[in-house]
C-alpha cells in the first residue's frame, strides 16, 4: 500500500504518506465489506487484484440529465462484480 519506499528523508513529507496509506488501506477494506461481502473471490483480495479487478476496468463514467452511467465492457470477466460494487455503493445513504 505504498510503505515500502518513503518518498522523503523529511519526517513530516513521510508521515504525512503514512497517513495517506493507512487511509487508501481503510477505503479498500469499506468498499470491499460493504459492496464485496458476498463475491467469494474478492471478500479478501490483496490491494493488487482490487485494482486490477475492480478499480481499473475497461469502462466508461457517462453523465447525461444530472445521473451518472458506468458503462463497462461486457467482455470483462469481472463485470458483474464491478457493476454490482458500483451498484451497492451508490445505492448507500449519504451521510449528513
Amino acid at each position: 500500500m505504498g510503505l515500502r519506499n518513503l518518498p522523503s528523508k523529511k519526517w513530516q513529507v513521510n508521515q504525512g504518506w503514512v497517513l495517506t496509506a493507512n487511509i487508501g488501506h481503510d477505503l479498500n477494506c469499506w468498499a470491499r465489506l460493504l459492496a464485496l461481502h458476498d463475491q467469494d473471490d474478492l471478500v479478501r483480495a490483496e490491494p493488487g487484484t482490487m485494482r486490477y479487478r475492480i478499480y481499473h476496468p475497461p469502462a466508461r463514467l457517462a453523465h447525461h440529465v444530472r445521473r451518472r452511467w458506468l458503462r463497462i465492457e461486457r467482455t470483462w470477466p469481472w463485470a458483474h462484480a464491478c457493476t454490482l460494487a458500483w451498484q451497492r455503493l451508490t445505492d448507500l445513504p449519504t451521510a449528513t
